[in-house]
């Protein structure tokens, strides 16, 4: 910013501590400029301090003082002063006025150096899940944290939603909100479900969560106790299983088959352990991109009832379906099944805006987990994605989403079969690759994260952690060449090995 004074000539000095002005003497605001007079005298004050060296602690001219120096209102100086202190560089004291901060100097804390896997280290979710979130340059494929890239979604969309419900806000935002969720998208999702023939009342079958993740914790922890046992998918969504264990439950895997979960396994499993909860994933499968037949999801159904278990299914990726998928709640009518949903993966992750479909006494149930738990979720999200809905512009999206990762899936596929990578079952849809690639993909995975590179082995979708030769890719891989340069040498490098 150009200031109408010459700083290094005739630099301005603090006075002394006590001292009643002369700060800005020499300096004036540029009226016409396209800044503030708040941020003209903010960022003045700010090159003062950290440009000339002043000490921490000496005491800025009160406000009386700075606003007849600098010949201003008193309550810009106020301003001035409130946006300093919140940038750190100066420090109000009640009573006496505000001071010089002392020099940042910020330390990463141990949990957040980055972690490192050698010859022996864990390449286990825990690392996976901190990897993913490295801003450091490394490629870590976000994609493995079932992401899509920035550039693939639309950007202008949402946007546009959050511009709108920023300019329309209501009293709402200002409180707790429904602890149900936000009764406008409440309604519109009711209409969204209805349409594709599950029964949901916005009222009595229908409540809002903080995204699929949170959904199904709130399901564990109002249905399950220590010791209770819970059947997951094998394989399955690595981050369940992690999420399970905190609540001293025990985990059984039951098989996944290209058509859903191996029914023969499945009774002979609920026989055995009684089982509380099945969580699973029907439509457009986490890792594989399958999804349920009516057969098995008729059979399902028949296991549940006769061993008496809930259903928690898990709808992550069901708009990737083309078409509308056959799911359990629209076969069960809500009665034993709890479907869980979201929009992270088609909108904005940062959003966290999901919903729960149940029958009206877990709705309650689960609405008072929620309460107990954190309150309400935060209605400015569920606005922005009630404006996404109502505008009716996500069908279109969805439809331009789809056809794009169905195309980057259809190319990985071609350069997969090149590596001799194979899989049993081709996907009918979705942003993952589940391949074999006939080697250790734990090992395979941990040589690659020391190139920088994070692929996830097949190792994390075992509840059991078995060992591996599948792996798991996103199709948004197919924009980074370097990644597959990298998996072709890593796969030659352990196929000589063998």
């Amino acid at each position: 910013m150009t200031l109408s004074h010459n700083e290094t000539e005739c630099p301005a000095r603090f006075p002394d501590p006590g001292a009643a002005g002369g700060f800005a003497r020499g300096w004036a605001p540029l009226r016409q400029a396209g800044a503030s007079l708040v941020d003209q005298l903010a960022e003045y004050i700010a090159a003062q301090i950290r440009n000339h060296g002043l000490r921490s602690g000496m005491r800025l001219p009160s406000v009386r003082a700075m606003a007849q120096d600098a010949g201003l209102s008193r309550h810009t100086v106020v301003q001035a002063y409130d946006k300093l202190a919140a940038q750190g560089l100066i420090q109000p004291r009640k009573g006496s006025g505000f001071y010089v901060s002392p020099p940042s100097t910020f330390m990463a804390p141990p949990w957040a150096v980055h972690p490192e896997t050698g010859p022996d280290g864990a390449f286990d979710t825990a690392f996976l899940l901190r990897s993913m979130f490295r801003n450091d340059g490394t490629q870590s494929m976000a994609g493995n944290a079932g992401l899509l890239p920035a550039d693939w979604l639309d950007q202008d969309m949402v946007g546009a939603a959050v511009r709108t419900v920023g300019r329309t806000l209501g009293s709402g935002v200002l409180g707790y909100g429904d602890p149900q969720g936000h009764r406008g998208l409440r309604q519109r999702l009711a209409t969204l479900l209805q349409n594709q023939d599950i029964p949901a009342h916005p009222d009595d079958n229908l409540m809002t969560v903080a995204g699929v993740t949170q959904g199904l914790d709130l399901v564990a922890r109002a249905l399950l106790r220590p010791g209770d046992a819970v059947l997951v998918e094998d394989p399955g969504w690595f981050l369940i299983f992690g999420r399970l264990a905190v609540h001293g439950v025990r985990v059984v895997g039951v098989p996944r088959l290209a058509d859903g979960p191996d029914t023969r396994a499945l009774e002979h499993l609920a026989q055995a352990h009684a089982p509380k909860l099945f969580i699973l994933n029907t439509a457009v499968h986490n890792p594989t991109g399958h999804t349920l037949s009516a057969g098995v999801a008729h059979e399902v159904l028949r296991i549940a009832e006769r061993h008496d278990f809930l259903l928690a299914e898990d709808d992550t990726y069901a708009d990737f379906h083309p078409g509308m998928p056959l799911r359990l709640a629209t076969l069960d009518r809500l009665n034993r099944v709890i479907l869980v949903g979201g929009f992270s993966k088609t909108l904005a992750a940062s959003l966290r805006v999901g919903y729960i479909a149940a029958s009206a006494p877990l709705v309650r149930r689960l609405t008072d987990a929620k309460l107990l738990s954190g309150l309400t979720t935060p209605e400015l999200g569920e606005q922005v994605v009630n404006h996404v809905l109502a505008e009716g512009k996500y069908r279109r999206h969805i439809q331009r989403l789809r056809a794009r990762v169905d195309q980057a899936r259809n190319q990985c596929m071609g350069l997969l079969a090149e590596l001799g990578c194979v899989q049993q079952h081709e996907p009918c849809a979705g942003m993952f690759m589940w391949v074999d690639t006939g080697v250790d993909t734990e090992a395979l995975a941990r040589r690659a994260a020391a190139r920088g590179v994070l692929f996830a082995p097949g190792v994390l979708f075992s509840p059991e952690q078995r060992p591996s030769s599948w792996m798991r890719l996103p199709v948004s891989m197919i924009d980074h060449p370097r990644s597959w340069e990298i998996l072709r040498a890593l796969l030659e490098e352990a196929r000589r090995g063998r």
